[in-house]
């Protein structure tokens, strides 16, 4: 079957955006490499002009110079239009990669969208409302419940606001009025020990005779009584 209809032909497949800037590149490496070159032979055509005298000899000098220099401008106008080829395949490949990454991102986001889709099932708003008014309610019965074991047994409910500002107000007046009398509150003053014989109305001691000779006192035992004379103690 081959011998009648031929062997099928493998096709090389096209070279990459890749492959080819390379390919220039090489190109554009090898003419920079001769134009370099050329630049030397002008050099050294230049130093053999000036030391030759004007003439035939220079003039053949002159020549081979000129035809150098239109090499070296051939050169540089390949070089160019390959390094003008090499900036135009960058920019493919810029624009391939660009649309490459621009690929994979949609890719990337297709695949998270598709996940988001299916968390959303899982998740209802109407859940989530329902939710914060149970822990609303919650919050509420829990702050009444504070409320309720705060509250004090001994203080009565119909107590007027008005009526405790006014208690208030009068013993702030009567605190300052103490204040600006005595200089010391009376509740902070020390209390006064009662005068026993105020108390008990005694009379006073006799400022009489004590049976003593005038002008001669009489003399005192330790308890402050009048001392018995020795002699009547001798009897």
């Amino acid at each position: 079957m081959k011998r009648i209809f031929g062997a099928k032909n493998n096709k090389e497949p096209p070279p990459s955006i890749q492959d080819a800037s390379d390919r220039i590149n090489k190109r554009g490496e090898s003419v920079e490499e001769k134009v370099k070159r050329l630049d030397a032979e002008l050099c050294k055509y230049k130093e053999q002009i000036k030391r030759t005298r004007p003439g035939p000899a220079q003039e053949a000098i002159k020549a081979r110079a000129m035809r150098v220099l239109k090499q070296k401008k051939m050169y540089e106008g390949q070089r160019d239009m390959l390094y003008n080829q090499t900036f135009n395949l960058d920019q493919v490949s810029f624009a391939a990669e660009g649309l490459k990454d621009a690929q994979q991102t949609m890719t990337a986001l297709k695949s998270a969208n598709k996940e988001l889709k299916g968390m959303m099932k899982t998740v209802k708003i109407q859940d989530i409302d329902n939710l914060q008014d149970d822990m609303m309610d919650l919050m509420d019965e829990s702050s009444e419940i504070q409320e309720t074991l705060g509250r004090s047994y001994n203080v009565p409910d119909d107590i007027d606001e008005d009526d405790l500002m006014g208690e208030l107000d009068a013993l702030e007046a009567d605190m300052g009025n103490e204040t600006e009398a005595d200089g010391v509150p009376s509740y902070l003053q020390p209390d006064k020990q009662p005068d026993l014989a105020d108390e008990l109305n005694l009379p006073a001691a006799p400022m009489g005779h004590t049976g003593a000779p005038p002008g001669r006192a009489q003399a005192e035992d330790e308890w402050g009584l009048p001392a018995v004379p020795r002699a009547s103690l001798r009897g």
